[in-house]
């Protein structure tokens, strides 16, 4: 659990507003989002956050059905705050919340929301900071610089190996099972391992299911780059993961993706 000043600290510095804007939008964020789950949901998500915030979800009345547009026009009549200005600070008060209650909570409070809602959530993940979770994995075989070398000898820009790796791994981590992403996290280094909870977060643990375009398509939106480059970005990063985790690992890893990824990222399989 975050500590109360952590949690608002976190939204100020994520949604570059002042400390006192943090607290209040911070729970008419909390206030919206309790009308549009359930309350049993609501009650589990405040369980896991800091008392002063638990209030802000609690809500007796009947369960409102209303989209994103909605949801930040509201907070927006509360606080009286421009859209840019509410979409931005909404968006840390999620990637906070993420870290205060755990990818499982907040992956039962996504299910009950709307399409949209689910991408700018997993969005708002993303670009978050890791979840402050105690790394008992040792040391991966590759450290950060090792692996991101291996990536850049297959023709990826240096300085751009990074995001990259974060970007593939992440939708990788999202296309297969949870239990296969976790077998990977203690070979990956340190430094790559939210990207892959992230991604564990999106699949629900069942692995999400998507085509090869669609693999590719959020890797290019990701890394603003086209679906050519994209493409290079996954096949590089998959032959780094390789030298990462070992033979077995790798196999037990491809063994979850249809041929056509086979085909396309890792033809040495086909």
């Amino acid at each position: 659990m975050l500590y109360y000043p952590d949690f608002i600290k976190s939204v100020q510095q994520l949604g570059d507003i002042r400390a006192q804007d943090a607290e209040r939008m911070t729970c008419v964020t909390l206030q919206t989002l309790a009308r549009r789950i359930s309350w049993g949901e609501a009650e589990d998500l405040a369980a896991r956050l800091p008392g002063r915030l638990r209030q802000c979800l609690e809500y007796e009345g009947p369960l409102e059905k209303f989209g994103l547009d909605e949801f930040f026009r509201r907070i927006a009549q509360h606080v009286g705050v421009d859209r840019p200005t509410i979409q931005r600070v909404a968006r840390a008060v999620f990637a906070t919340l993420w870290r205060a209650v755990g990818s499982k909570e907040f992956d039962d409070m996504r299910s009950q929301l709307p399409k949209e809602f689910r991408r700018w959530l997993d969005d708002a993940v993303a670009t978050g900071p890791a979840p402050p979770v105690e790394d008992e994995h040792p040391p991966a075989r590759l450290s950060l610089d090792e692996f991101l070398d291996r990536i850049s000898e297959r023709g990826v820009e240096r300085e751009l190996a990074l995001p990259v790796a974060e970007a593939v791994l992440e939708v990788l981590a999202a296309r297969i099972t949870g239990g296969q992403a976790e077998d990977l996290m203690p070979l990956v280094p340190r430094e790559l391992r939210p990207a892959l909870r992230r991604g564990i977060a999106r699949g629900r643990g069942i692995g999400m299911q998507m085509e090869l375009e669609d693999f590719l398509s959020e890797i290019a939106e990701r890394t603003d780059a086209d679906m050519g480059l994209a493409h290079e970005y996954a096949r590089a990063v998959v032959a780094a993961l390789h030298e990462a985790v070992g033979d077995k690992e790798f196999s037990d890893t491809v063994a979850q993706l249809p041929a056509a990824y086979r085909d396309a990222l890792i033809p040495e399989y086909t």
